[in-house]
């Protein structure tokens, strides 16, 4: 049975402003929406297997939301560390904008402890929610000590986090170490932005790093993505070299539905698990990006993580 590990940080979150006629909320969030995408998208047969640390705070907590996973591998679980969990506040400002401070002690990855517990995936979808999840060392060794396909979404490598946890943005230093770790990468518009004002010398750069598809969402404008010549999605560590051209690679916008939304927070995590998932499944990208731009969309009309796969996946949940 094809197993995919995942890789991130599940977070306890204190969301303010979401609704400014209701109290603060606290719920699971971080790795806990792409849970959800991976949960409803995966074609059947695929197991999760989480490659997770968690508090010993909140150990309890987190092992009760891995049950709720269908797909989860039998006796899959998050590793559980002597440090308090992640915590992250949120205020909005408005629906897409917001500040974020965060505190917590789960400490990174290293290869040591990362390497056996990859042996036996067939796929890795990696998601800087902290972006303290692993350093650029051990990501390389991630990179050459699976062969299999890897999926990363950037997010968090571009926080920075002053002393009292205020996350701020920052350029990405070394990206084109980062780039040449993953199979496929996906950014938002702001990080796209921080990188390089020409989208296409961006994705030049990521090509010849070894990238063989850069997605960039958009929010509700949808995603569009850069895909090199040869990409195969199932197959992971195709080193790519030489230059791009418009007539060998094939980009484009793939367009998302108008949705009401009620709540954006988790959106371009569930999109980039959901994406993964179905490339995985053997979908071309624009069905792959269309597939997950409706996931993220479902998202946006859904409050928290909690019972999210199963709205994913359009069954009804409890409240």
């Amino acid at each position: 049975m094809p197993r995919v590990g995942i890789v991130g940080s599940l977070v306890w979150d204190v969301i303010h402003g979401r609704d400014p006629l209701s109290a603060p909320v606290e719920e699971w969030g971080g790795i806990a929406y792409a849970l959800a995408g991976l949960d409803a998208s995966l074609e059947d047969g695929w197991e999760i297997v989480p490659l997770i640390k968690v508090g010993r705070d909140l150990a309890g907590p987190a092992a009760e939301f891995l049950r709720s996973l269908r797909r989860l591998t039998a006796g899959g679980r998050c590793v559980e560390v002597d440090a308090p969990n992640n915590r992250v506040v949120l205020r909005y400002a408005r629906d897409e904008r917001r500040c974020e401070r965060m505190a917590g002690g789960v400490p990174s990855w290293n290869w040591g402890e990362l390497g056996p517990m990859v042996r036996d995936l067939d796929a890795i979808y990696v998601n800087f929610i902290s972006g303290f999840e692993m350093c650029l060392g051990t990501a390389e060794a991630l990179r050459q000590g699976f062969r299999g396909p890897i999926y990363a979404d950037l997010h968090s490598l571009f926080l920075g986090m002053q002393h009292d946890g205020m996350r701020v943005r920052r350029p990405l230093p070394d990206a084109p170490s980062w780039f040449g770790c993953f199979d496929m990468v996906q950014l938002n518009e702001d990080e796209m932005r921080e990188l390089s004002p020409d989208p296409l010398a961006l994705s030049a750069d990521a090509i010849a790093a070894g990238v063989g598809l850069l997605v960039v969402t958009l929010g509700p404008r949808g995603a569009a993505y850069v895909e090199a010549p040869g990409f195969d999605p199932r197959q992971g560590g195709q080193v790519r070299r030489g230059g791009l051209s418009a007539v060998t690679v094939r980009s484009a916008l793939v367009e998302a539905d108008f949705v009401d939304a009620v709540d954006p927070t988790g959106c371009g995590d569930v999109f980039g698990a959901s994406a993964f998932s179905r490339l995985l499944a053997g979908d071309d990208v624009d069905t792959a990006l269309r597939h997950a731009n409706r996931m993220a969309g479902r998202n946006a009309s859904f409050r928290g993580a909690s019972g999210l796969a199963d709205h994913l996946r359009g069954e009804l949940v409890r409240p």
